[in-house]
């Protein structure tokens, strides 16, 4: 059989400030013919993709790979030249049996609220009717009912951190292949939890709504359940949590399956929510060398769209006193610029931070000592290296500071070692991420928190400012299931 695959994929926040345009792509990494290596989340899913198809006698066409950091609504003419670039490759190819796609599901485009869908659509015009459409998606996602009519198999991540991705994809492979040999029949239903949420799932009771997932998947004739939490910075009528189920040619079994999913996390909801918080009461848990405290700036992480340039716990630790604390990776590209070129051991006045816009809070004018630079920094993730550009390592009355210089969340503690940071003896040690680094870093310490900023990325749901979704949804009413019947 012939088997195309390529990939778009990047995650909208629809309030930040900073646009998607091609040049966020090339960045980001876009290659032709074969997967960059630089995609560090894509490249092992290809990978095994071709181990499989030669394993299996088929052949893989490797089209048209893009990805972008997360940033605001991608601008009209980078999405048309990204969908015209896929649909390209998917033409040249020829005549293919399987299409497995890489998508996010939660870009959005000017004119263009669910990317995905009319992504899928297209290439459903080109391959035909016969032809086995298979998607892995990122559970942060916008599920919409339009991707489910468009596609054949819709796989999401199960864990947050997304450590399965590569089990999620050989996942969706083993069931195209099916499909495309008769051997089953997927038929699909999406049921809508009418709730908003952040749903880790290296805790209770989220770890359990996985495990029960799990478990309904070894019921006969159940092939796959899916859990999209959704992704809640983005003003699209989309925008919740949602539960999918595959059966093998049964509807109701389908049905039955993803209401039984979806019943759980909804018993779970007030369980469920986030509780950040704020620097005064982070401030009072106590902290020491041996297990430090890793605070998570979850409202200014990059990897949901924020410019990663908010001061405020910085601010906050320096009005403390605090003297043992490392802080990383703040997003200044001129920062960077001006500490490099001053040289390693240089002392200088700076102003750090807070330049994106309100949600970046002040820039702070700081006095530093440049301790460390790279001028191609990097940080393991998933076997691969995550570029962070020019970066550099700054002391500040007692603190050590990592800047870099391309916007991304931080992930692993080499994103501070490799510039000579020592994280063994701090007693306290802030990553701008929302729990993407819990994978690596829980290595250190597993006592962590997350701190309410004012950053872009506020975990009050019931007051983010929807205009595109009704209002009838978890937190913002307390039982939007039984308000639904009424």
């Amino acid at each position: 059989m012939d088997i195309f695959t390529s990939s778009i994929a990047t995650e909208t926040n629809t309030f930040s400030p900073i646009p998607t345009t091609w040049d966020s792509f090339v960045e980001g990494g876009i290659s032709y013919g074969t997967v960059g290596e630089d995609n560090v989340f894509l490249v092992p899913v290809v990978e095994m993709w071709r181990r499989r198809a030669v394993e299996d006698g088929h052949r893989l066409h490797e089209g048209f790979f893009a990805f972008a950091q997360p940033a605001g609504r991608t601008t009209a003419a980078t999405y048309l030249r990204l969908k015209t670039e896929l649909l390209e490759s998917l033409k040249t190819a020829g005549p293919v049996d399987i299409v497995l796609l890489v998508l996010h599901g939660a870009m959005v485009a000017e004119g263009c609220d669910d990317c995905e869908s009319d992504i899928l659509r297209a290439v459903r015009e080109i391959v035909g009717p016969t032809a086995i459409i298979g998607v892995e998606l990122d559970p942060h996602c916008h599920l919409s009912n339009a991707m489910v009519e468009a596609a054949d198999v819709l796989i999401l991540f199960k864990e947050y951190p997304h450590v399965d991705a590569v089990s999620r994809a050989n996942e969706l492979y083993t069931l195209c292949q099916r499909a495309a040999l008769g051997e089953i029949k997927p038929v699909s239903v999406l049921v809508d939890c009418r709730m908003i949420g952040f749903y880790p799932t290296t805790a209770e009771p989220m770890a359990n709504v996985v495990r029960t997932a799990q478990q309904a998947e070894t019921v006969d004739g159940v092939l796959s359940v899916s859990i999209a939490h959704g992704f809640p910075w983005a003003d699209v009528a989309d925008v919740g949590t949602r539960v999918l189920a595959i059966a093998d040619g049964r509807r109701h079994l389908a049905a039955s399956t993803a209401a039984q999913i979806a019943g759980c996390l909804y018993r779970y909801r007030e369980d469920l929510l986030p509780r950040p918080q704020n620097m005064d009461e982070i401030l009072r848990l106590p902290a020491n060398g041996k297990h430090p405290l890793i605070i998570a700036d979850a409202a200014d992480n990059p990897g949901g769209g924020a410019p990663g340039d908010n001061t405020h716990i910085l601010q906050r630790l320096l009005e403390e006193g605090v003297r043992d604390a490392a802080l990383g990776c703040i997003w200044d590209p001129m920062a960077v610029q001006v500490c490099a070129s001053a040289g390693l051991g240089a002392r200088l006045q700076i102003r750090l931070g807070g330049k994106t816009g309100k949600a970046s809070g002040v820039p702070l004018d700081l006095m530093v000592t440049v301790r460390g630079i790279n001028d191609a920094h990097s940080q393991p993730f998933g076997g691969h290296e995550d570029t962070l550009g020019a970066a550099v390592w700054l002391e500040c009355e007692g603190i050590d500071i990592v800047v870099i210089s391309r916007r991304t969340q931080t992930l692993s503690p080499p994103a501070f070692t490799r510039l000579g940071v020592e994280l063994k003896n701090k007693s306290r040690i802030v990553v701008k991420s929302a729990h993407h680094y819990y994978a690596e870093f829980s290595r250190l310490s597993r006592r962590t928190v997350v701190a309410e900023t004012g950053g872009a990325l506020s975990m009050n749901f019931a007051a983010l400012p929807y205009t595109q979704r009704d209002g009838n949804f978890f937190p913002r009413v307390a039982d939007p299931l039984t308000a639904l019947a009424f």
